[in-house]
């Protein structure tokens, strides 16, 4: 259920927000569910996830292709131990992720990549369910409802959907119709769908009608609130360069 501040934003199409911290104002609650886009550290809204670590709000179950790294992204928030549930497919980069889940501080379900996309869009598209065959006689199947389909075995997966969606974009307008730039694609767009509201980071702000209508991946009727980021890292996970030959790159 969303707080009376939230609602009102929406209703007032005031999309637009001076930063991260008031862009989340109204919305956070201790328990309540999160998506965050982005694939590994790429397309990570970092203002809004710097900004919900500030705000103290604990027992999140948090929705996300990764985990972060160990002082960045998502792993801010498993640091301040905010995090109760990760909802995931990889997460290897991020060793206090590890430590809380042998530990059992953290509750951890993962999931198949392709799977775990198609849990979020089918949660934006209204699509209670689906049958895969990826996971089928595995330790993924364990508790799930199975059929068996032309000799083939096939797992019931239920849709996902959060409270809070953050997301990143490349360029936004005032609107809040976005375009992503490359590897950002995985994930934000299909994020903003599938949940109750929806905040959009930007690296640029334009104007309304700068945006091409056919280059708009993510139109504005998704997004409720909408901020122009600052200062980003983009960070690399794990860099790997060639090893140089003569002062020359192989």
């Amino acid at each position: 259920m969303l707080s009376k501040p939230a609602v009102d934003a929406r209703r007032s199409g005031a999309k637009v927000y001076p930063d991260a911290r008031r862009a989340l104002e109204g919305l956070l609650r201790d328990g309540m569910t999160l998506m965050a886009g982005g694939f590994g550290l790429c397309g990570i809204p970092e203002n809004l996830i710097a900004a919900v670590r500030d705000s103290g709000v604990n027992a999140l179950t948090v929705i996300s292709n990764n985990a972060g790294v160990d002082d960045f992204g998502l792993g801010l928030l498993l640091q301040g131990r905010q995090v109760r549930k990760m909802i995931s497919s990889y997460v290897g980069e991020n060793r206090e992720f590890e430590r809380q889940l042998l530990t059992g501080e953290l509750e951890v379900e993962f999931n198949p990549q392709g799977t775990l996309a198609e849990r979020i869009r089918a949660g934006g598209a209204g699509i209670w369910g689906f049958y895969t065959r990826t996971g089928a006689g595995t330790e993924l199947a364990r508790g799930k409802e199975s059929r068996v389909v032309n000799g083939q075995h096939y797992l019931l997966e239920t849709a996902l959907s959060a409270d809070v969606a953050l997301i990143k974009a490349w360029k936004g307008d005032p609107q809040g119709n976005l375009v992503y730039r490359r590897t950002a694609r995985n994930f934000n767009p299909m994020m903003a769908t599938a949940a109750t509201v929806t905040l959009a980071e930007v690296e640029s702000l334009v104007a309304e009608g700068e945006i091409d209508p056919d280059q708009v991946h993510t139109p504005g009727i998704y997004v409720h609130r909408i901020v122009q980021g600052a200062r980003y890292e983009k960070r690399i996970e794990q860099r790997t360069v060639r090893e140089k030959l003569n002062g020359l790159v192989a």
